[in-house]
């Protein structure tokens, strides 16, 4: 009889919430790893939610919970669910809306579609990444002819609040040459979803698109969740032969909600309050796209600096791992000048790799003239600079209506990259 039961399998043991401390639940068990989610049950008010392991004291695991959690009291069991990281997959994602646990929010029925793992995976060895020498057409005017991007390159979006962030990334989605979209949006208010979706992606936008939602009212591990599903999926594609075009908006949510989750846990503060695992998290998260030897992400991310301060922590970490960066001025944005990409401050580090000499001399001489035309502007402004003075500035002056004028571009208008190229010849013609 003995021998019988020690050669049963045991059953996994089922926890019990004992303590609830702010946003961490305390339970004596079960056996679980780093990320795995459970669900907690009440039997007194009948009700069940998701919570995801954030760490261990002791013998006791530490939960977040993925819902509300104002029905959870001591008492309340703890079970490990299984296959809780899967990840959907196939085309018939394309046009859907999801959250960050794979259900669908958008009305529209079952996903029906595969699941794979890969929830945590680990990103393409270095040494089997395909070289990126091939261009990518955005469908930016700005972007294409002054701060050209390649396929399978990694470039942030640094702005400040209100300066057209969201636009810009439906712009993109809708007029750039990747044939699948993958957006996540992070912490960003419930308002602007229809918004982004209706008016900035637009039914075009939407077709070839996934988009995963997690708003900034839900709990931190559910944004958090959100943005490693995204890229996920995004790497489903690639892994498929696509070529694919992943946006997040935006990173800094992202820290912050894995911020919100380490203070809770018990991390030790650092730089403005962002935690260790903050900048251990997001080269983790942002080396998983890119390319690999099957595909290629190209990977588009927003970094909301607070005060429009660019050497804030996250903006100031990112910028190291990324292939370039994008910024927004809201000068520009003032001046009705959209989209409002500040060139000059703006930088893509595959240039070479992916213009031609040619391309690379008309964007350094439109380089050369904003630069002259921006460091006497005062003096042209307030008639203190006498024509004929330099001849350098004068053919910066000359120029400089046309160069604005290219510059912008209307958000219901597309490009690509060879009449951005031509347009930006005629202009300096």
């Amino acid at each position: 009889m003995e021998d019988g039961v020690r050669g049963t399998r045991t059953v996994d043991k089922i926890g019990t919430i004992h303590k609830v401390t702010g946003l961490i639940l305390e339970s004596d068990g079960p056996e679980v790893t780093i990320g795995q989610v459970c669900t907690i049950s009440s039997e007194r008010h009948k009700t069940e939610i998701e919570a995801e392991v954030v760490g261990f004291s002791g013998e006791n695991v530490l939960l977040m919970a993925l819902d509300s959690i104002h029905l959870i009291h001591p008492g309340c069991k703890v079970i490990s669910r299984k296959n809780s990281n899967i990840v959907p997959t196939g085309s018939s994602l394309l046009g859907r809306v999801i959250d960050g646990m794979g259900r669908p929010i958008d009305g529209k029925g079952p996903l029906n579609c595969g699941f794979r793992d890969g929830f945590h995976a680990a990103p393409p060895n270095p040494l089997k990444r395909n070289l990126i020498k091939d261009s990518f057409s955005s469908g930016i005017k700005s972007i294409d002819s002054c701060i050209p991007l390649g396929l399978g390159q990694r470039v942030g979006v640094f702005a400040g609040s209100g300066v057209g962030k969201s636009i810009l990334l439906g712009m993109i989605a809708r007029g750039s040459s990747a044939e699948i979209n993958v957006i996540s949006l992070v912490g960003e208010r419930g308002r602007e979803l229809r918004e982004f979706i209706e008016n900035d992606l637009g039914p075009e936008g939407l077709a070839k698109s996934v988009i995963v939602v997690s708003t900034s009212d839900q709990p931190a591990p559910m944004r958090i969740r959100a943005s490693i599903l995204a890229t996920a999926i995004a790497e489903g594609f690639r892994d498929d032969g696509k070529d694919v075009l992943f946006m997040m908006d935006s990173l800094t949510r992202f820290a912050m909600a894995q911020r919100e989750i380490g203070l809770a846990a018990g991390e030790p503060p650092a730089s403005r309050g962002y935690v260790p695992s903050v900048f251990s998290m997001l080269p983790k998260l942002l080396e998983r796209t890119g390319t690999n030897d099957s595909g290629a992400i190209t990977a588009i991310y927003t970094v909301l600096v607070e005060g429009d301060d660019m050497n804030e922590p996250v903006a100031d970490a990112v910028r190291g791992f990324l292939d370039g960066h994008i910024v927004l001025s809201r000068k520009l944005a003032n001046a009705n000048h959209f989209p409002a990409i500040d060139v000059l401050r703006s930088v893509s580090r595959l240039d070479r790799a992916v213009c031609t000499e040619n391309e690379i001399d008309l964007i350094s001489r439109l380089r050369d003239l904003l630069s002259v035309y921006k460091q006497n502007e005062d003096l042209i402004n307030v008639g203190a600079y006498v024509k004929g003075s330099n001849p350098r500035i004068d053919l910066a002056i000359k120029k400089f209506p046309l160069i604005e004028q290219f510059l912008k571009q209307r958000y219901d208008q597309a490009s690509n990259r060879e009449l951005a190229i031509s347009q930006l010849a005629e202009v300096l013609s």
